[in-house]
């Protein structure tokens, strides 16, 4: 079958169609797909609007009237029965308006938070304890497009607390952008994805990591683009292998990344400084790319350690840790000598037995 019988168009009828036909048919359904996504966008701003209306004038009345909160079921009622058609309206929602008038009692159209759909801001307001914390998470999942369960994750790994906490030299090494730097990185780093306990062998995360690698690259943040595994670099007569090497297309950079499933020490420091120069000078175009980064991640770090240790270098270096599986869900989970049993079982039942 051609692209025409496909599309429903006979043999006959597409030859009496001009070349490039189904290009402009497809732009114009674009334009129609884009304008439908304006238009629900439009329909939720003013739906959010309506709620913060509602919740701000309900709480004018309670403060003037002194009405106490069991008035809420009987607004409720009054909505519904006026505006039968209309979902939005229960006692519970009603209690959201309120809550988000009281959230953000500036104008809400001009808040991050109007872009989102409803259920997000339900999530915000339930999970978030400080207006940083609402205001934090609302432009990220605007920013980033985040589905409402990747931002309960997000908030449940306190994202805040990690973005731009990882120990670093930026300020001294990178003194124009250490601020955008710095937001790039974070500690700790969550690997519960890979599912290893205890302290593995650097080989094994690094395998986890790699065959994880979108789920990392979700974890590591917007702009990470993955560049190779035991990248080769050569010195001299000697060939070295980085961990793992990314690019970050925000910060046009190269970000050498090596892993410790042990404290980190000061002489990893020194490991890591060497890749970053010999990035800075065999791989990176220096007319188009900014200083290379290096970053660390161990199973844990001294701070007071990690400040002296930075000193020493005038390359942009950081340090952060990462979270495994928690040994009591690994212990929840069947071990490899179960799922190897469980398999051999499988295989020796009689095929389309019961």
């Amino acid at each position: 079958m051609n692209d025409e019988t496909a599309r429903g168009v006979l043999p006959a009828q597409a030859s009496a169609l001009p070349p490039g036909f189904f290009d402009l048919v497809h732009d114009l359904k674009a334009i129609v797909r884009g304008a439908h996504v304006r238009a629900q966008l439009k329909v939720n701003t003013e739906m959010l609007l309506m709620y913060w209306e509602i919740g701000r004038t309900i709480l004018a009345r309670q403060q003037d009237e002194k009405w106490g909160t069991g008035i809420i079921g009987r607004i409720s009622a009054e909505l519904r029965t006026e505006f039968p058609n209309q979902r939005g309206f229960s006692t519970r929602n009603v209690k959201y308006m309120r809550q988000l008038a009281r959230t953000w009692p500036e104008q809400f159209g001009q808040q991050a938070a109007a872009q989102l759909p409803w259920g997000h801001l339900q999530l915000l307001m339930d999970k978030c304890e400080t207006r940083f914390e609402l205001d934090f998470y609302a432009q990220h999942a605007v920013h980033h497009g985040w589905s409402r369960g990747h931002l309960g994750s997000m908030i449940h790994t306190a994202l805040h607390r990690a973005k731009g906490a990882a120990a670093n030299n930026f300020d001294v090494s990178l003194p124009e952008s250490s601020d955008a730097v710095k937001e790039v990185f974070k500690d700790p780093y969550r690997l519960d994805f890979t599912e290893l306990t205890g302290r593995p062998a650097e080989r094994d995360l690094e395998d986890a990591l790699v065959a994880n690698l979108v789920r990392f690259l979700t974890e590591l943040g917007v702009g990470f683009a993955f560049v190779g595994r035991q990248y080769p670099v050569v010195v001299g007569d000697t060939e070295f292998r980085i961990d793992l090497l990314f690019y970050h297309c925000k910060l046009h950079c190269y970000v050498v990344l090596e892993l410790k499933t042990r404290k980190a020490h000061p002489e990893h420091f020194g490991q890591l400084g060497f890749y970053v120069s010999v990035v800075d000078d065999l791989v990176r175009d220096k007319e188009v790319d900014g200083p290379t980064v290096g970053i660390l991640i161990a199973e844990s770090r001294d701070r007071s350690m990690v400040e002296y240790a930075l000193r020493g270098y005038s390359k942009p270096l950081a340090v952060s840790t990462y979270a495994g599986l928690p040994e009591r869900v690994q212990g929840l989970l069947p071990s490899a000598e179960d799922l190897s049993r469980i398999a051999d079982d499988v295989l020796r039942k009689p095929s389309g037995g019961a």
